[in-house]
């Protein structure tokens, strides 16, 4: 299950996990604080502080005690217009913090069919990955739920599979289970 970390809502979650046995938790990293309050990094992220908010709600230790991944690292590029060294800083400070931590990071593959669709490059985005690579990350390949179609169209998961390998960066297919 992919989540947010809202502190006021972590005794809440963590009665969720225990009561559905959930295992699998990755934190989301959409939203600063709160969905009611700040906007979505993946549509606003286009100036310097929005990208320094996301660095910080990605960096931060509380979520860490409830998930065990941290999904589409690379959120951000979704609207950031370039991947400068602001991203390059940014993405180094996340991986780095990952790598330490032994936290994979999910190279996330649901975006892109609209990618190619519409002449983007979002995520999963090289730069990002590259830099990942580089800094020891571990990936695991996955990709939002939003449409099940997706997963029966196995050529993304493949062509993940191959970009990781090229990348030389380690991965796994399991997550250490939270409970």
């Amino acid at each position: 299950m992919e989540c947010e970390y809202f502190p006021e809502y972590i005794p809440w979650l963590k009665e969720q996990i225990k009561k559905y046995q959930l295992n699998y938790i990755l934190f989301g990293n959409h939203h600063f604080h709160t969905d009611e309050k700040f906007p979505y990094f993946g549509h606003h992220t286009d100036n310097r502080d929005m990208l320094d908010l996301y660095e910080e709600k990605a960096l931060s230790k509380g979520w860490r005690a409830v998930c065990n991944c941290l999904a589409h690292p690379d959120l951000f590029m979704r609207s950031y217009p370039k991947f400068d060294h602001h991203c390059a800083t940014l993405s180094r400070h996340i991986c780095r913090t990952a790598a330490r931590l032994n936290i994979p990071l999910e190279y996330n593959i649901g975006y892109v069919a609209y990618n190619e669709e519409h002449g983007l490059n979002t995520y999963p985005c090289p730069n990002f990955w590259h830099i990942a690579a580089n800094e020891g990350c571990t990936a695991i390949i996955g990709m939002d739920a939003h449409n099940n179609n997706d997963l029966e169209v196995p050529i993304y998961y493949e062509r993940a599979l191959q970009e990781l390998k090229e990348l030389k960066i380690k991965t796994t297919d399991t997550l250490k289970m939270m409970y």
